[in-house]
């Protein structure tokens, strides 16, 4: 655990201001981005359910902005799985090691952004999905999620997109499904006592921040391209996990 009034907290704050400008760009991202470099300062079993206190401050905000374009459809179709995710997520993240933790994370952001990376110079041909994927998705996502603080978004993004969504229609959709699933996520960590005096009050601390890169990044996304974008942070995304994997 950190102290509150220390240098640890500043380089926190810098964390999650870093990662939130990336948000703020992408629509998402913001644990892969903030979870390797956390875990550096703090325990994983402290900094996950910090962000996760966060992540439900943006949630209410979308989900509460951008309800008129939802998918109700896909969001029932979605929500099932979605709980059974979390449910699975929040029991792995109490029994495994932290440390065993750590390396499951370092290896989940290799293979993402190489996956990332790939992506975007091979341009695979987009693949119209069927609805029976939003099960599998949803509870991979969720899994995720919930073990890590975040990082699952990319499954059910991809589903959506998938189904061939506006971009409007889609983030709308996703941003409610995930605010519910930050609300089951928060409370199955506060059953587990992992929030305590110290961790709320960071969180609380973090909110301005959170909010001021959240608003840089949506500034910087009208002036960089999303490849180039996307190339960037993966490539971050790939130091970070390859020095989780040798921490």
């Amino acid at each position: 655990m950190i102290e509150i009034l220390s240098w640890a907290t500043l380089v926190v704050a810098a964390i999650v201001f870093g990662a939130y400008v990336v948000r703020g760009m992408s629509g998402f991202g913001t644990s892969l981005v903030a979870m390797p470099l956390l875990v550096l300062i703090m325990p994983i079993h402290t900094a996950v359910p910090m962000m996760t206190v966060l992540g439900l401050c943006v949630g209410v905000m979308l989900g509460v902005r951008d309800r008129s374009h939802v998918r109700w459809d896909e969001f029932r179709r979605m929500l099932p799985p979605t709980f059974l995710g979390v449910f699975a997520g929040i029991g792995l993240f109490a029994w495994l090691d932290a440390r065993f933790m750590q390396q499951l994370l370092g290896g989940f952001i290799v293979a993402y952004s190489l996956h990332t990376l790939a992506s975007q110079w091979l341009r695979p041909r987009a693949v119209k999905c069927s609805t029976r994927w939003a099960y599998p998705a949803g509870f991979a996502s969720s899994l995720v999620d919930s073990m890590f603080g975040g990082g699952g978004g990319p499954l059910v993004v991809m589903y959506m997109l998938g189904r061939g969504y506006e971009p409007v229609v889609f983030r709308a959709t996703l941003a409610v499904l995930w605010l519910l699933e930050l609300v089951v996520r928060v409370a199955g960590y506060a059953l587990g006592g992992y929030y305590n005096r110290t961790v709320l009050l960071l969180g609380l601390l973090l909110i301005p921040v959170m909010l001021a890169g959240n608003r840089l990044g949506e500034a910087l996304s009208r002036s960089m391209s999303p490849q180039t974008f996307a190339r960037l942070i993966a490539l971050i995304l790939l130091a970070s996990g390859i020095s989780l994997l040798l921490k």
